[in-house]
């Protein structure tokens, strides 16, 4: 039996990108060992898709000695995280011990704007920065996948609630424009690299939507997708960042979402590439078609039901 492709985070909630890898993995016939955090009844349904599930821990050596062993190609993936660096290089280690020869990262594309010389206010992207200088001084075959702004996080989390109750998306972003992606691309992506690492190892991948534009572009685009006018209203980032202490998030998490925000505004997120289409033969969602195919979470009725 092929050694299986060792998917982490399969069951985490952060846009769902590593449970998506695996279901597109499964589907083409891939043996595919899904690593959890807890056994529950998300593992319960990896496990029916046809996954080996195994339990394990990013930061801890043992766990990840029994989670690798045995796969030469891997997805890692983590959250945000204060732990994140350490977490990488605990994985990094076992990885190059097992002699893994594809290490696919799941990074992010703000990296492509920093340098030893260059860095943001978020201490997420600088922990995401040190991560890859270590991956390429670890000597693993690695593949490097950036996205920029996942719809499914700004778009959908943070815009749902005021779309729905005002018709209004209240965000911090500005004038800024912005090319944000969805998960099930960046999905498509990692599953293409996963199966046939080889050709990829050594690159470095920008993931982007179809298009970078303003907030009252996108405004339009969801009043297109739900037949309703929506607007685009400019939030300051300060008051935005208390709501999300007061909401429970973490400090570590709300610093990286609120430097978010301010290089929005600086025109930090006007980025574009072709790497989705080129990689998968199959362009990326829009923020209409994405906004379409989520309709009932900006609907009110949605919630009254």
């Amino acid at each position: 039996m092929a050694n299986p492709i060792l998917v982490t985070g399969a069951a985490g909630r952060v846009g769902g990108i590593g449970r998506t890898v695996t279901e597109l993995l499964l589907k083409q016939g891939k043996a595919v060992r899904a690593m959890v955090r807890n056994e529950d009844e998300r593992a319960q349904a990896l496990r029916d898709m046809g996954a080996e599930v195994v339990v394990g821990n990013l930061l801890d050596l043992d766990s990840m000695h029994s989670v690798i062993a045995g796969c030469e190609t891997m997805y890692f993936g983590m959250s945000v995280s204060d732990a994140y660096l350490a977490a990488t290089v605990n994985v990094a280690a076992v990885a190059k011990h097992h002699g893994v020869k594809a290490f696919i990262n799941m990074s992010q594309m703000t990296l492509s704007q920093m340098s030893i010389t260059e860095t943001t206010a978020s201490p997420q992207h600088k922990l995401h920065w040190l991560a890859e200088q270590a991956l390429n001084w670890s000597g693993l075959p690695v593949v490097h996948v950036r996205p920029t702004v996942l719809l499914e996080g700004f778009f959908l989390i943070f815009t749902a609630d005021s779309v729905r109750e005002s018709n209004q998306i209240r965000l911090p972003f500005g004038e800024g424009k912005t090319s944000p992606v969805a998960v099930e691309d960046v999905a498509r992506v990692l599953a293409a690299v996963l199966a046939n690492p080889q050709p990829h190892i050594g690159k470095i991948y920008h993931l982007t939507g179809p298009q970078s534009e303003n907030m009252h572009f996108y405004a339009q685009e969801y009043s297109k997708a739900l037949s309703r006018t929506i607007t685009f209203q400019d939030i300051p980032v300060e008051p935005w960042r208390e709501g999300l202490l007061e909401r429970g998030l973490p400090v570590h998490l709300v610093n990286h979402l609120a430097t978010m925000a301010d290089l929005h505004r600086a025109g930090r997120y006007d980025r574009m590439s072709d790497d989705v289409l080129t990689l998968t033969g199959q362009g990326p969602l829009s923020v209409q078609e994405f906004v379409r195919k989520n309709a009932a979470t900006f609907t009110a009725s949605a919630k009254a039901a």
